[in-house]
């Protein structure tokens, strides 16, 4: 039975992209057993959170599973999970129910300064092993860049992410007629019937992303959508994650599990949700490069595909925790 002696939190502001934050959490058992978690882009009150209640919470407690820690933090349930499966000496992808050892990854590609140098993006892509590409899209960068890929590469396996950035139908419906296979967050994330009018209007399947099982109930109610876009690190929980999951996949729907952001841990987490069996369309963990991640071995696509770290406890992968002290903006121990 685990019972934390030491807490440890560390803030870092990403050193990619738009310059967001993560929170990586330590928990440290008395036989010195340790577990890691990562929350992304925390919201402002989460450290403070950590800091004054939190360690009253976990540090001398017992508990039998990480469902039974009151946290509501999702690195510090990560943490739990970490440590818990460690101690056990299995993989977390396995103690979630997790099925697959390996995963069938897609790459994101940005928008680009203009449609010659997205093909060639893409060719590069391909060249190096992936069969599937999601395209970001934008009001302004949509029908013209998903048209010239479609030329170069008729066979293609498309997707795009519309980042929730679309009003209306049009030009949704008119990208629809390039054979993609998903259209991605179309809309403001909690416009139900947006998405449900574009879904019957579209060959192509409409995926939502929601942080919770009450705001999925609502897209299933209506029938939205046909993919659930699940991103574990939205969630309070692992075990929160795995029941979204598991009512998309009882209504017949697909899911895409995505979590590319992040020092790796996030990464890690999201390899073994994809594991699980409803999870059937490519894994979105491409992002960011390689050399910002503090975890070994690297979370990434080997020629398109992903291996789940099954011959190893917990994530399966180890914090480089000179290198995270180095660049941590703030920490506290408890």
């Amino acid at each position: 039975m685990p019972r934390v002696r030491e807490l440890e939190v560390f803030r870092l502001v990403l050193p990619y992209g738009r310059r967001s934050e993560t929170l990586l959490v330590k928990l440290t058992d008395h036989g010195g057993m340790t577990g890691w978690g990562e929350a992304l882009s925390p919201q402002p009150k989460t450290w403070s959170k950590l800091e004054e209640t939190l360690a009253a919470l976990i540090i001398g407690v017992d508990w039998e599973h990480p469902d039974a820690v009151p946290s509501g933090d999702p690195a510090v349930d990560m943490a739990c999970w970490d440590l818990w499966t460690r101690m056990r000496g299995v993989p977390l992808a396995e103690a979630i129910g997790g099925t697959r050892t390996s995963l069938m990854a897609t790459v994101r590609l940005s928008p680009d300064p203009s449609t010659e140098s997205l093909v060639s993006r893409v060719n590069q892509q391909v060249c190096a092993g992936y069969g599937h590409v999601t395209l970001d899209v934008r009001p302004g960068w949509d029908v013209e860049p998903v048209r010239a890929v479609r030329a170069a590469y008729p066979a293609l396996t498309l997707a795009v992410d519309c980042g929730n950035a679309y009003t209306e139908h049009g030009q949704l419906v008119a990208l629809d007629s390039y054979g993609l296979e998903v259209i991605e967050r179309p809309f403001a994330a909690g416009d139900v019937y947006a998405h449900a009018a574009l879904q019957d209007q579209v060959t192509a399947s409409v995926a939502v992303e929601v942080a919770s099982t009450a705001e999925l109930d609502d897209f299933l109610t209506v029938r939205a959508a046909r993919v659930l876009l699940l991103r574990p690190t939205a969630f309070p929980s692992l075990s929160e994650a795995r029941r979204a999951h598991d009512r998309a996949a009882a209504a017949g729907w697909d899911i895409q599990c995505a979590g590319g952001q992040g020092m790796g841990l996030a990464r890690a987490a999201t390899v073994a949700v994809a594991s699980l069996p409803g999870c059937t369309l490519p894994c979105d963990v491409t992002q960011p490069p390689r050399q910002n991640q503090l975890v070994t071995p690297i979370v990434g696509a080997n020629a398109g595909v992903i291996a789940v770290p099954l011959t190893q406890s917990g994530l399966g992968h180890d914090i480089d925790e000179s290198r995270l002290r180095r660049m941590a903006k703030e920490t506290f121990h408890s």
